[in-house]
Formats: C-alpha cells, structure tokens, sequence
C-alpha cells in the first residue's frame, strides 16, 4: 500500500530524482510546504535550501549553477511579486544559455482569474522570458511538468523554464509516481559528407579562423577544439562567453576577445579570414552586422541549433549536430602536413606583438586612482588556472574581457548578451558552492555590485571564500564615458560614493581599501589567505576609456 503524499511532496521528490543540489529563493505562505519539506528533511539527497535577498539574486545564482555546470540551476518563490521578480534573472538565463527551472507560487486555482492578494498572470508574464512557461493544473502532472521543465531548460539552446504552481495544487493529493532521472540529451556527428565539405573548405583557406562562441565553452567542445588546433594551428577569436576555451599550451592560437565596440585584434581577424568557422556562436554574443560587414571570406556555422538568419549573417554551409563529435571527426580527417603558409605565419605574427603590447601597464599617477591595466595585472598575477572569476557589467567589464586571460572554459563569467548589471556576486556565489576547494573572484564596479551586494551576507552565512573587487569611480561610467564620446558631457550618470569596505564589515564580511598599486598587490595577497568573503574598495582611473570608442581597427 502506498504512503499519500500531496503536491509538494512529488515536487520535492522529483527535484531529488533529477539530482537537484540546491534551491535558491524567497520564502511565502503559497510555497512554505515546499520550503518546509527541503529545510528539514534527512534525505542526503535533497537539495539544499539557500535564503537569498532578493528574488532576482535567487535567479542569478541559479543561472551561475545552469552555466558552471550545463545542468539547470532551481529557483522557488512565493506568489505575485516574488515571481515578478524574477524576470530579469531569468530573461538574461535564457538569453546567455543559462539552464534554469523558476518554480513560483500562485493562489488558488479559483483564485487565480480573480483580483485578490497576490494574484498576477504568472505563466503569461514569463512566457517571454523563458523558454517554456506553464502552469500547472493537476497535481498528479507536478512531477512530469518538473522532468519535462528540467528536460526543456536543458536542451539546446539551453535557458530558463517557468512552473507556476497554484497553493491547492501543491497541497492537494498525488496518487501517481514521481518521474525517474532523465536520460541524457544526446545529438550525433554530421555525416561523412558533410564533414567532407568543411575539410575542403579549410584546406582552400588561407587564413581559417575559429570564432569561439558561448556553446563551445563546454568541457567536451573544448577539449575538440584543441584536437583539432594541435594538428592544424589557425587562429581562435572568443566571444565574451567563450573566454577559456584557448588553453595556456594554445596561447599562440588566441587572437583575443570579440563582444563590444569592432576595434580589436579578433575584429581584425575575422576581417581578413576567408574563412570564419563560427563553432557554438549566438549572435545575443556580438551581432554579426558589426564582425561580418565588409567581409569577403565565406561561413560555416557549427552548433547544436540552427542559426538565426539575417541580411547579415547568411553562413555558406550550416551544420546542425554535436560539435564536439563533428570537431573531432573534422581533425581527424585533415591532412597530417595541413599548415598555413610561411607569409601568413608571419603576418599573425606581427598581429600577436601588436595585441601582446596593449597589456603594458602604463605609468602610475596616484592622484587618479588604479589604472584598471594595473588592477588586471595584479588579479592576473594571483590567480591559477583553477580559478573561478565572474565579472559584473560596466567598464571594468570591457577592461576585462580584452585584457584578463583564462585558460580554462566556464572560469571567467561575462554577461554579454544582456549586459545585465548585478550578476557577479551572484554567479561568484555559485561558483563557490560548486568549486568550494578553488579560489573565487568577483568582479564589480560600484554600481553594479550595489544592485546585488545585499548577497554578502549570504556569503557570508555560508562561508564561503570568495574575493569581491569592486572598481569605485562614483559612477554608472560605461554609460558615461560613451556619453562622453558622443555629447561631449555626461548625464544621469552619478551615483555619489560609499565606503564598500565599511559596507562589507556591516555584513561581517572583510573590507579592504587599496588605492595604489602596491597596495593592491598586499590585499589581493592577504584576501586570498583570509577565510570568507574579502571585499577590496579599489579607486580605479578611468580615463583611458575614451580609447575604448575612438581606436580604429586599422590600427591593429
């Protein structure tokens, strides 16, 4: 005879199936069974629940699990507001790939067409900012609404699923099983064919080049890449979700970053080759109206999803299929003498001095603050390959992306196809739940680590060693300096000053300040010894930015 068990149960039974970890979010009277069921329960297998600030943090966090670990991260809230606030978490997870499942609570069903407390269109408001958003109406279909939530988020292009779940349905009886674990999604090479096509493509080429996009950074994809790279060395570009995927042994190969403003070495590659292979590219990553004007050189797009088609991107060959098989099939097929020729060799060259002497670290003015080339190069110089580093939007963001090198795919965080301000705390969060045994680094300006640093004290609840810099200027500077640049003056841009060392001891975290370089290099040192969150207070000198809008890509 079976035991009863009602609708949280079987919810809460499913998330243990399918291998859930944790559940981040807000607590509420339409979702407290649930919240009951995960906080007390003595199943070693049951997710831990993680209390965070704000709804939309919760998201963020959750998205950070979806893309460390290509499986969905989970987010639970109350009713009406607590899932309104979810949607620009779960907007910027299904722009940038991240696998989410949200779970929010509703009223009852008979509730739900009426104007009483807490009742707002749930499934509606989230259709547009998922990638499937249902709500569920039976309590026997909780489970298979989860697995197939789960499934969803999970598949290519992966992103954010959205279950609404009515208080009476939760509360009601379940007289059916829960779903098991889910098998694996698994797609196929391209065929014989067709991987025939691209060899000859490469082979014509004289100068193949690698656009590295956001679903190559996974472990297996990446690990192609490098198959092929050790028998034909051509240059890679990364988008900004693409950082990692060249390795400290491939340094030769990497031409840099691509993702904001056409005025850099990867530009100026892309530019010249004959050939672009974009391998897992998005354009939410770097529209292809800014790499692929005034190009000669012909496309092949391979990924695990078919291209979205534009007057700008029309790719010569589309491959849809595995890319990591259909990469490795593709080195395996090349000729053992393939290699580019002496001439291009040299040119690349040349390019790589050029790209190698904009990371020199110019001389020091205390009175301006830490150039951010000196804050990078200090990071850089503490830091393994091991190392986990989420960067928030702003200028620093800009800095980082073109200058801080990775070697490791899925260890250096950008939010590139939303910019969305507030994400590093959160992801640096996640980061640490999933690599508790490697260093942290959270990246922020001052105005984007207000928008989430209320998450410190969740940091610093679960102990958890992580390294906040943030780059203090006073102001919302990626909007200003491009103000700037157009205008000649800024507008709606200041944000006054705080003592973020100050803030972070009021969390019982540890606060720094470091205003020089020499200064900078002590605390980045003592920050990586001290256990918990450290935050450093960093005045940082702008004024270079100018160049980020003004250098042309001739220059390169």
């Amino acid at each position: 005879m079976s035991t009863k068990k009602n609708g949280s149960e079987a919810l809460f039974n499913s998330m243990i199936n399918q291998g859930v970890k944790y559940v981040f979010g807000l607590p509420g009277a339409k979702v407290d069974k649930l919240f009951d069921l995960m906080e007390h329960s003595d199943n070693p297998k049951a997710p831990k629940l993680i209390i965070t600030h704000h709804e939309q943090n919760a998201a963020f966090i959750a998205s950070g699990i979806g893309r460390l670990t290509g499986k969905p991260g989970v987010v639970a809230t109350t009713s009406g507001p607590g899932v309104s606030n979810l949607a620009t978490g779960l907007i910027t997870a299904t722009s940038e790939g991240d696998p989410v499942v949200a779970l929010g609570g509703q009223v009852p069903r008979n509730d739900i067409a009426r104007l009483t407390h807490q009742s707002i269109p749930s499934k509606e408001l989230m259709i547009s900012a998922t990638k499937d958003s249902v709500e569920v109406q039976d309590p026997n279909n909780l489970s298979e609404t989860f697995a197939n939530a789960y499934q969803t988020a999970m598949a290519p292009k992966s992103g954010a699923t959205f279950i609404s779940l009515p208080k009476d349905v939760l509360d009601s009886e379940v007289t059916v099983p829960e779903i098991k674990e889910l098998s694996p999604i698994k797609q196929g090479s391209a065929n014989s064919e067709i991987v025939d096509q691209i060899i000859d493509k490469i082979k014509n080429a004289k100068l193949p080049v690698i656009l590295a996009g956001m679903r190559s950074s996974s472990e297996e994809v990446t690990e192609a890449i490098h198959h092929l790279l050790h028998k034909f060395s051509i240059p890679v570009v990364e988008t900004f979700q693409g950082a990692g995927v060249i390795s400290r042994d491939l340094e030769k190969n990497y031409y840099g970053r691509v993702g904001l403003f056409r005025n850099q070495i990867g530009d100026a590659i892309l530019k010249e080759s004959d050939l672009v292979l974009a391998v897992g590219y998005d354009p939410v990553e770097y529209e292809a109206r800014i790499w692929n004007v005034d190009r000669q050189g012909e496309v092949i797009n391979l990924d695990s999803i078919a291209p979205e088609i534009s007057n700008e991107y029309q790719p010569d060959l589309v491959v849809q299929a595995d890319i990591a098989k259909t990469m490795r099939d593709i080195a395996h097929n090349l000729p053992a003498d393939i290699s580019l020729s002496d001439d291009m060799k040299s040119h690349l060259h040349q390019m790589q001095l050029s790209f190698l002497s904009q990371d020199e670290v110019p001389a020091e003015d205390p009175k301006k603050g830490v150039h951010p080339l000196a804050i990078i190069k200090e990071l850089q110089d503490q830091v393994d390959d091991d190392t986990t580093v989420t960067v928030d939007v702003g200028s620093l963001y800009i800095w980082m992306a073109r200058h801080f090198r990775s070697y490791k795919p899925r260890h250096l965080l950008f939010s590139n196809g939303m910019q969305t301000l507030g994400v590093a705390l959160p992801w640096a969060i996640a980061a640490a739940l999933e690599r508790p045994e490697k260093p942290i680094v959270s990246v922020s300006g001052d105005g984007g680590f207000l928008f989430s640093g209320q998450e410190l004290e969740t940091a610093v609840r679960l102990n958890l060693n992580i390294v906040q810099l943030i780059w203090n200027d006073g102001y919302y500077d990626m909007v200003k300096f491009q103000e700037e640049a157009k205008y000649g003056r800024n507008a709606g841009v200041d944000i006054g000053t705080v003592d973020f060392a100050k803030y972070a001891e009021s969390f019982g975290a540890t606060g720094m300040h470091a205003t020089t370089n020499a200064e900078l290099k002590d605390a980045l040192k003592k920050a990586f010894a001290t256990p918990g969150p450290v935050v450093i207070d960093i005045p940082v000198d702008y004024s270079d930015n100018s160049k980020f809008v003004s250098a042309l890509l001739e220059e390169y």
